[in-house]
């Protein structure tokens, strides 16, 4: 699938399954925590998933339980990939790694890095539209939650 979103980047989405390499050079985890969405509040972009560059040396998985904790506090108990999208403008290309998670437990912490904590919401829907980040208005996520509920994950 391939589209151009707001910023007039070429996106191109694909699903994935539980074999397919994950390549990306960035982590996005569509969070669950008590049958909520789990969400960060970035301190200049507003209320998102957690995610983030994956270091060098780093799989997906690793890169996705480290930024769901830095960013919420939240404890990892399984994650699912379910897709790749790429990113491309005139400056640089990137991909991200998909996956649908679901959270044990959320620690207290001092610090969240770029993000003030953990926050959760029942819908996508009760966020206030002017808290929400440009990325949840992103259609590659917004279609990969769509698949997140085809896959019978919520």
């Amino acid at each position: 699938m391939e589209f151009i979103d707001q910023k007039n980047q070429h996106i191109t989405l694909r699903f994935c399954g539980p074999n397919d390499e994950r390549t990306g050079d960035h982590v996005l985890g569509l969070t669950r925590f008590n049958q909520q969405w789990l969400f960060t509040k970035h301190r200049r972009r507003g209320i998102e998933f957690p995610g983030g560059k994956r270091e060098q040396g780093e799989s997906s998985e690793i890169a996705l339980a480290r930024e769901i904790y830095e960013e919420t506090g939240g404890q990892l108990e399984a994650a699912y990939y379910i897709a790749q999208y790429t990113v491309s403008n005139e400056v640089r290309t990137f991909s991200k790694d998909v996956f649908v998670c679901f959270i044990h437990s959320i620690d207290s912490k001092n610090d969240y890095f770029e993000t003030d904590g953990p926050i959760c919401f029942e819908t996508l829907d009760d966020i206030p539209d002017i808290n929400k980040s440009f990325l949840l208005e992103d259609p590659a996520i917004l279609k990969c939650v769509e698949r997140m509920g085809e896959l019978g994950f919520y």
